[in-house]
């Protein structure tokens, strides 16, 4: 279901694409035009549900939802809806101005955390989530991304022990099959 409504939406791209990650692909999987669509957000919230609660049994063992803007900011915002849980989101980069921070909302000491991502490929970018839920004194209970591409980001957070949760890989998505 989910990899029909990703593809309905025109998610799948081919052509020369420069990742986030730096790293070059043929494939560009866009989320972030994919949730423009209630009905995909819906379901990616609804599956996202679901993985906590097989891991869990109880969406209730966290306390917040985090997100690096803008791929997971729809993400985080529609989760929050579903779970009734706040959510911070993190800056690419920190601001020279306002409030100077790089943290949209607070995370509390000890505070379970769950990280969403869009897309994840080497894992840098969760990771850099990680590392500031952290600093701010927070525990991450879990990574759920939309669509692992499967070069190492699986592996960066197994190391470190994290629970690591694809709704969906490139492979699964690109044959249709989940």
């Amino acid at each position: 279901m989910l990899v029909d409504l990703l593809k309905k939406t025109g998610a799948i791209k081919f052509g020369d694409f420069m990742l986030s990650s730096g790293k070059k692909s043929n494939i560009y999987i866009d989320i972030k035009i994919a949730c423009t669509s209630p009905e995909v957000l819906k379901t990616i919230s609804e599956e996202i549900v679901r993985k906590i609660d097989e891991i869990n049994n109880s969406e209730s063992n966290f306390d917040k939802i985090a997100c690096v803007e803008l791929g997971g900011v729809p993400l985080a915002v529609s989760l929050s809806l579903f779970t009734g849980k706040p959510y911070v989101i993190f800056r690419k980069a920190k601001k020279d101005y306002g409030v100077k921070g790089d943290l949209i909302g607070d995370i509390g000491d000890g505070e379970r955390i769950v990280v969403v991502e869009d897309v994840t490929t080497t894992g840098s970018s969760a990771l850099s989530v990680v590392e500031r839920v952290e600093k701010y004194g927070g525990e991450v209970f879990a990574l759920i991304t939309i669509v692992d591409r499967g070069e190492g980001a699986k592996e960066v957070f197994s190391k470190r022990d994290i629970t690591f949760i694809p709704l969906l890989t490139k492979n699964e998505l690109l044959e249709g099959d989940v």
